[in-house]
């Protein structure tokens, strides 16, 4: 059953849904210190996992699970092999701050279709500009949105009929790239936890200018493949930026005045889910509740596919980080020093990873627990997580984006991955290059 899939409301998804929003209520107060609950957050995410695993699509459950193993198989060999102290009870932490802000996330859904006085965002077009247009609101939508800004162009653009190949690699690439330098992506969120040092102002500074270059790749590269006359796009009203751009204000204002010990990832938690509360509240107090009643439902259960892998590549992480450290005595990794050539050859693993079906996620994880990064090579890492994270969700079969696009729209991963190959071959070569060009500056 695909994740975005309609399914009944059982007590089993209410309760999973439930969970799943304790855990982000739990996630929030844990930035307050006043309730410290040691591993509660992890708990709660991962029963809702336990709850939703029949209903996660086949293929996601089978990679899912194959990380959950080999992270619990690492850890019981670091402790039988190698007499390693786990912490049995937090191995379940891994990667649920990560969890949490996509859940919290989730929540920007309730802003808008307030007793329905919503309006469109935009007006279909066609052609190049068309393409554009599509490429350009899943960008700057999916920049804070993520996921979900799929969903609600790509319904709107099949009112207009089945999607055809280069609408859907339009909403692919558009949403991939944003991996560069969003803030609020889910990317950001794990390299942020990963590499605490990084130069946000850096990253920023290349990953943007690459990611306007994939913009213009697309439309030309589908301009020139495609019979583009007849194919709908999708338009941008200026007020449909006006709640992207407003978020991020926000973010940064409470990043760097309100709540500056706190990281950004902590700020989106709890900062979006507040903003769609409070947007809701001049509503009445019943119709928010009734909202969120619905959200919690619905939309919660409906992300299990990418919970349980997070959740699974966090534990796999864990296992792996202890075994290596078991077995090396600390002293060993990967690379005596991490510079442009070992920065390239990772980012290459990663790429090619993801085409043989494992998401970027696996492969950035485990780069970083073989890795001791001093803070002046953290920058370097997270670009190079980034950029692979960005290049292999595009062209990964298994990845989030193609995975959603089968299960909403029919097309199948393998496909996906054919059709990008020559775009991923392009964006590696200018990654590359940028690697080579920030090494030089650092």
């Amino acid at each position: 059953m695909p994740d975005n899939a309609a399914s009944p409301i059982t007590p089993r998804h209410a309760l999973a849904g439930g969970l799943l929003l304790a855990g982000l209520v739990l996630q929030i107060v844990q930035f307050t210190n006043l309730l410290p609950l040691a591993h509660a957050v992890g708990y709660s995410l991962w029963l809702a996992t336990a709850l939703l695993w029949v209903d996660i699509p086949r293929r996601t459950r089978r990679q899912a699970g194959v990380l959950a193993a080999l992270g619990l198989g690492l850890l019981v060999l670091a402790r039988t092999w190698h007499g390693a102290s786990i912490d049995w009870p937090g191995i379940l932490d891994g990667n649920t701050y990560v969890v949490a802000m996509l859940v919290g996330v989730s929540f920007i859904g309730l802003i808008g279709n307030l007793r329905g006085r919503s309006r469109p965002a935009g007006k279909a077009l066609t052609g190049a500009r068309g393409m554009l247009g599509t490429w350009l609101g899943v960008h700057l939508l999916g920049s804070i949105l993520n996921l979900s800004t799929v969903f609600m162009v790509g319904d709107r653009l099949e009112r207009r009929g089945p999607l055809t190949t280069p609408q859907l690699l339009g909403l692919n690439r558009g949403l991939s790239s944003a991996a560069l330098w969003s803030p609020f992506f889910a990317s950001m969120g794990v390299v942020m936890t990963l590499a605490p040092a990084m130069h946000y102002a850096t990253i920023l500074a290349f990953g943007l200018p690459l990611a306007l270059v994939s913009g213009m790749l697309t439309v030309g590269e589908l301009s020139r493949r495609f019979e583009l006359a007849d194919t709908a796009g999708f338009s941008l009203l200026p007020r449909s930026l006006l709640m992207p751009l407003s978020m991020a204000t926000l973010v940064m204002l409470f990043h760097y005045l309100i709540t500056p010990t706190l990281s950004i990832v902590s700020i989106i938690t709890f900062l979006l889910p507040s903003v769609a509360l409070l947007s809701n509240l001049p509503q009445g107090p019943r119709w928010t509740l009734r909202r969120v009643y619905q959200h919690t439902l619905t939309r919660l259960p409906a992300m299990r596919g990418e919970v349980s892998l997070f959740l699974c590549a966090g534990l796999l992480t864990q296992g792996l980080s202890s075994f290596i450290t078991a077995a090396t005595g600390s002293t060993w990794t990967l690379f005596a020093h991490f510079g442009p050539l070992e920065a390239v050859t990772s980012f290459l693993a990663i790429v090619i990873s993801a085409v043989a079906g494992l998401h970027p996620i696996i492969g950035v994880s485990v780069l970083a627990s073989m890795l001791d990064l001093d803070a002046g090579r953290q920058t370097l890492f997270a670009f190079v997580a980034l950029a692979s994270w960005a290049v292999g969700t595009s062209v990964g079969p298994l990845s989030g984006i193609n995975l959603s696009l089968q299960g909403r729209y029919g097309v199948s991963g393998t496909q996906m991955m054919r059709q990008n190959l020559g775009y991923a071959a392009i964006m590696t070569l200018l990654v590359v290059g940028a690697i080579l060009v920030m090494e030089a500056g650092l």
